[in-house]
């Protein structure tokens, strides 16, 4: 068990670092906050790693705010996206 808990913790870490490069390489403001919402879910995929390899039950609240801070996250850049220079909705 202890093989493939860190045979997915180096698959997380070689996708932080190419999102990483993705994110300072982005040329628009979108493709950062989409590499922004992937570094959570990599977090958040880390973090349950963790939980599981301590068998720690504690990090499940950890987790949970994360995915709605992610969340709340992507709508309001979404939202944000959604609108012209004028300030309409597009």
């Amino acid at each position: 068990m202890n093989v493939v808990i860190w045979i997915s913790a180096a698959i997380l870490v070689v996708a932080a670092v190419l999102v990483l490069i993705r994110m300072t390489i982005g040329p628009t403001m979108l493709n950062r906050v989409v590499a922004m919402e992937v570094i959570i879910a990599i977090v958040v995929a880390g973090l349950a790693l963790e939980a599981v390899l301590n068998d720690n039950t504690t990090t499940l609240p950890i987790l949970v705010v994360l995915s709605m801070v992610g969340f709340v996250g992507s709508v309001s850049v979404a939202r944000f996206a959604a609108r012209d220079e004028k300030g309409r909705k597009a």
